[in-house]
């Protein structure tokens, strides 16, 4: 199982979160909010911010679950019930 996180902001701003927040998944940079357009995080490459969303994605690539509103708090329970 592989867990990733995607943000609009920089290298310097994720690095600084993830490690702060202690996270043991990598933290990608989407500053160019291709991903979020992609994924319907953003409206578009403008958008300042992005929705908290979440994907749950099988080994063949295929979307298996979407979550369009996540609770940060609650959401790794909502995942691993999933899996």
């Amino acid at each position: 199982m592989q867990v990733l996180g995607v943000s609009f902001d920089s290298v310097a701003d994720n690095s600084a979160f993830a490690e702060k927040s202690h996270f043991s998944f990598p933290l990608l940079c989407d500053t160019e909010r291709k991903l979020g357009v992609a994924y319907g995080a953003a409206e578009d490459a403008r958008a300042r911010t992005a929705k908290r969303i979440s994907y749950l994605i099988g080994k063949d690539g295929r979307i298996r679950k979407a979550w369009d509103k996540v609770d940060a708090a609650s959401h790794p329970a909502q995942v691993l019930a999933e899996l």
